[in-house]
């Protein structure tokens, strides 16, 4: 067996010696990080290392890994400090970088000099080639003067030109825009988690007058993407570096809930360091990921690793650096989520089946089988799986199923999800129970489930995604994550995405009010909520997941509309945010239909809130950051049909006769 060679660095962190092959399962612990200023909850990160002098940071063995032994663990190199509300680097805290049993760092190696501190180790600890990290901008991969095409009639808009034009109403607010900012990156770098000295996420919410923070002390990576983002948008990429590095690090760990193993490629919803101390004075420090299964409802996060390959594709969008996602340990953690969400199964649709609560909308809503909002982000996820993975032959295949895979998803989603006035009374003279492969009601919808409130608000232009699509069942509720993800990710038409933002312009008092943005539109209220949420006592109507506005919608929102050529609309919204959110200490969410009350259980000084707001101003200031952050229409995708690889007369392909629709 190969020997790990610790490497001769500064004291401030320093690893235990690891248990080898053949370790027994570690137990779990739950805790923070030592280095905070208040025993309390109130935890703010010191900015020098000198609490962590003379701790020991370990990786916990209490989750067996997969089948094989990965091998070594690079911590960065980089602290961040605070000053002025911002962060910056201090390079006086150094972490080993080499545990034998974790994920290999790279795939090129070669007899090294081991004593070089900048080595990093391969399988065994030995004979790897140094790392030398690159950052290489992208020049010229998107011209300043890039149109954003939608519609024929919002043809050849240009991305300045719409900033431009937003100047005046971003004028009037930008003396208070500015001290809302300072506060903002004041309140994000408080939030900052540590780990070996290095900093590795934000916690979900720093509320000081929280004394039953439950897991919101925890560093999610649904919540940790604006974050990233806009620390990525500022140029610090080592927290989003080593947030990356850390959960493929927990993927490889043995998840059980009841005696029963969920699969293998499944990302933590999230994870928190915990602190334990030593008889000889000394501490470690160790990981805890939640799978699911300490979760209210033991639901599995389906989203986690959909979001860490789409922040993984805007790493290297941003920085320049494609050498994170060319690493060996990086393209496997690729492929494990993948093969999870394209495993066969019962199912006849190309859609992702879930249970409910398994993305954001994390508690009982109704939003069981195939919801928008994973739809959206698996076509991300596959998207930017099929841009990162490498050519080799054992990728080949892969990427072939994730072609197909795309092709199929948009086609449906642009079929079958899509309405507006006209298909809603098509909907409605509907024939039901019809036996064909030539049936128009393919899945048997009874014109009775169109709401009642439909018909009056749905407006003659503009339409938008349903929530939700199965056998004898149309969601017709309008949940705004999903729909701004797929005009981001061109999951809908370029057609569809002007009417999904004209929908939302001419609806701005339903979904935006005095807060942006709506989570779902309308509330579910009286039987309904009884019936579908179970009665929930947090989920009441116009509250929380159901119908509450939630401002960290307010960064996807500004892509969208960057990406139309709508930037109007974004200034709008976040002047609109920034004169409320940082008098009243940057809340989760909002109550009541036009979002006027703080919400009665909404945690305050929430990161998500304020990433989101950083980040969406950040965008708005670089439009050209911006369009690397979502995805043109991708034409070749929707002439591949497996219908034409199968050799049964049976199959009749519907997408000849909505071409047309499809492409447009």
């Amino acid at each position: 067996m190969n020997t790990v060679k610790y490497l001769a660095m500064k004291p401030c962190c320093r690893l235990l010696k690891p248990r080898f092959f053949g370790f027994s399962s570690p137990k779990r612990q739950c805790s923070f990080s030592k280095n905070s200023t208040n025993s309390n909850q109130n935890r703010t990160y010191l900015s020098q290392p000198s609490g962590n002098l003379g701790a020991q940071c370990v990786v916990d063995h209490t989750h067996k890994p997969f089948r094989r032994q990965y091998t070594s663990w690079g911590n960065s190199r980089i602290f961040l400090e605070k000053i002025n509300g911002g962060i910056v680097r201090n390079d006086n805290c150094f972490a080993v970088k080499a545990l034998p049993h974790i994920r290999n760092k790279s795939s090129r190696t070669e007899a090294g000099n081991e004593k070089n501190p900048e080595n990093v180790y391969g399988r065994g600890g030995i004979d790897v080639k140094p790392l030398i990290e690159k950052i290489d901008k992208e020049e010229n991969e998107y011209k300043e003067n890039k149109d954003c095409k939608a519609v024929g009639e919002v043809d050849n808009v240009n991305i300045e030109s719409s900033v431009s034009s937003s100047e005046d109403e971003a004028v009037s607010t930008r003396g208070v825009g500015k001290e809302a900012e300072k506060e903002a990156w004041k309140v994000l770098a408080n939030a900052i988690v540590t780990y070996c000295g290095s900093p590795v996420g934000t916690m979900a919410a720093n509320d000081p007058t929280d004394t039953q923070p439950l897991n919101y002390d925890q560093v999610f990576i649904r919540d940790f993407i604006p974050s990233a983002l806009a620390f990525l948008l500022k140029g610090d990429k080592e927290i989003v570096k080593n947030f990356l590095l850390h959960n493929l690090q927990l993927q490889s760990w043995e998840k059980t809930v009841d005696c029963f193993c969920p699969g293998q490629g499944l990302m933590p919803a999230s994870f928190k360091v915990i602190t334990t101390p030593h008889e000889d004075g000394k501490e470690e420090e160790r990981l805890d990921a939640d799978f699911g299964e300490s979760a209210i409802g033991r639901v599995a996060p389906v989203d986690s690793g959909l979001w860490w390959i789409i922040l993984l594709r805007a790493y290297g969008k941003i920085t320049g650096d494609l050498s994170l996602q060319e690493r060996v340990d990086v393209q496997t953690g690729i492929k494990l989520i993948m093969n999870l969400c394209l495993s066969d199964g019962f199912d006849m649709f190309p859609t992702l089946l879930v249970t409910d609560g398994s993305c954001m909308i994390d508690r009982r809503m109704g939003i069981h089988g195939h919801p928008l909002e994973i739809q959206s982000l698996f076509h991300s996820a596959l998207r930017c799986s099929r841009e990162i993975l490498s050519g080799d032959e054992g990728s080949k295949n892969l990427v072939s199923v994730i072609s197909n895979r795309l092709s199929a998803l948009s086609f449906h989603i642009r079929e079958y999800y899509y309405v507006d006035i006209e298909k809603i009374n098509e909907i409605y003279r509907y024939k039901t129970e019809e036996y064909s492969t030539d049936a128009k009601n393919k899945f048997n919808i009874y014109p009775e489930q169109i709401p009642k409130w439909l018909a009056d608000w749905i407006p003659e232009e503009g339409g938008y995604l349903i929530g939700n699509l199965q056998p004898a069942h149309m969601d017709f509720r309008f949940f705004t994550l999903g729909n701004l993800w797929s005009i981001i990710s061109s999951l809908s038409t370029p057609k569809q995405n002007q009417c999904i933002l004209k929908l939302i312009e001419s609806k701005w008092d339903d979904f935006v009010g005095s807060m942006p943005l709506k989570i779902c539109f309308p509330a579910l209220e009286y039987d309904d909520w009884r019936i579908i949420t179970g009665s929930d006592p947090k989920n009441t109507p116009w509250s929380y997941h159901n119908g509450g506005s939630w401002p960290t919608l307010l960064w996807q929102f500004t892509l969208a509309c960057i990406k139309m050529g709508r930037t109007d609309l974004a200034w709008k919204a976040v002047n609109l945010a920034e004169k409320r959110l940082p008098a009243e200490h940057w809340p989760e969410y909002y109550d009541t239909r036009n979002g006027k009350f703080i919400g009665k259980q909404s945690r305050l000084y929430q990161t998500w809130t304020v990433s989101a707001y950083l980040t969406s101003k950040l965008l708005l200031e670089n439009p050209e950051k911006a369009s690397l952050l979502f995805w043109e229409e991708d034409y070749d995708l929707l002439e591949i049909c497996v219908c034409a690889l199968s050799k049964s007369g049976r199959n009749k392909c519907s997408r000849d006769a909505a071409k047309s629709h499809i492409l447009v």
